[in-house]
């Protein structure tokens, strides 16, 4: 499961729940456009700010939902403590993978987030997969404790957090991280709008924001990377980049939320206070956008 796109959907919220039924519709089109796997309560899911009753709600959800999709499952935590039984919780939801980053108020050490690592996949039943998010948990991890980590029994991917835009520097960043892992450890790129470029420098996986709203646009992405169609990929990738430079400005979450909502499938911002909207005349902008796509 850790290889094609990953689509990874909003949590739709209120200032008291989360939007059940809105969310179970965003994972089965999803699944029902025939993604690879889905990331539930990963950052645009808005994990860090729901109750660990909230999120153990959402895994099960995401699960019952997906229609046999396989389900990976956002575990992480302030305190290891709390890691650990969100870790249980998501294998008790029938989560098929879970995915853990290192947050974190204190600045943490690379052998503090080596030792979360260790101690989390000793208890697991189900793959994991590290969550490299510096612009969220600002940890920037090295390579050698990507190797370490990857020794680990359970790891089964790494999400890195983008390559270079050159194609040539981009593939020797993949070749670089690959030569220190094990071969059974996979290598994901996120941050959407290297995706194609990721995808065409060797990794196996596309963990997409935007691929849980647009499952079939990024699905064409990912196919023509898979075939060796480097061109095809990026010329595909480059139309989106109204919504790159979009993520840029105000953060792929107010953009995505803004766009589902525009789109119907959800009420309301669904964003967690105090996180707020995009400004309005960015709205008509993405409204702009969205109208002269034809995304789905």
């Amino acid at each position: 499961m850790f290889s094609g796109l990953s689509a990874f959907p909003l949590t739709p919220l209120n200032e008291n729940s989360i939007d059940e039924k809105a969310f179970s519709n965003l994972v089965s089109r999803l699944a029902a456009a025939g993604v690879d796997s889905i990331g539930a309560l990963g950052s645009t899911g808005s994990y860090a700010y729901l109750t660990r009753e909230e999120r153990c709600s959402a895994a099960k959800i995401a699960v019952d939902s997906a229609q046999g999709t396989p389900v990976m499952v956002g575990i992480g935590a302030l305190r290891t403590r709390d890691v650990l039984l969100l870790a249980e919780d998501a294998q008790s939801a029938g989560a098929n993978a879970v995915l853990l980053a290192p947050v974190s108020y204190q600045k943490l050490t690379q052998d503090e987030v080596f030792k979360l690592y260790e101690q989390v996949t000793r208890t697991l039943s189900v793959p994991l997969c590290v969550y490299d998010n510096p612009g969220t948990t600002h940890f920037e991890f090295t390579d050698e404790l990507h190797s370490r980590i990857a020794s680990l029994p359970s790891v089964a991917s790494i999400k890195i957090p983008g390559v270079p835009s050159d194609p040539d520097e981009a593939k020797a960043r993949v070749e670089r991280l690959r030569a220190l892992i094990p071969s059974t450890v996979s290598i994901g790129v996120s941050g959407d709008a290297f995706g194609a470029t990721g995808l065409n420098a060797g990794c196996d996986a596309w963990y997409s924001v935007i691929g849980g709203l647009f499952p079939r646009t990024c699905l064409a992405i990912t196919r023509a990377a898979q075939e060796k169609d480097a061109t095809r990929a990026e010329a595909e990738a480059q139309q989106l980049e109204g919504f790159w430079s979009m993520f840029r400005q105000f953060g792929s979450l107010r953009v995505v939320a803004a766009a589902a909502e525009m789109l119907e499938l959800t009420k309301g911002s669904s964003l967690p206070l105090p996180i707020r909207p995009i400004p309005e005349n960015a709205r008509k902008n993405l409204q702009q956008i969205l109208s002269v796509l034809n995304l789905g």
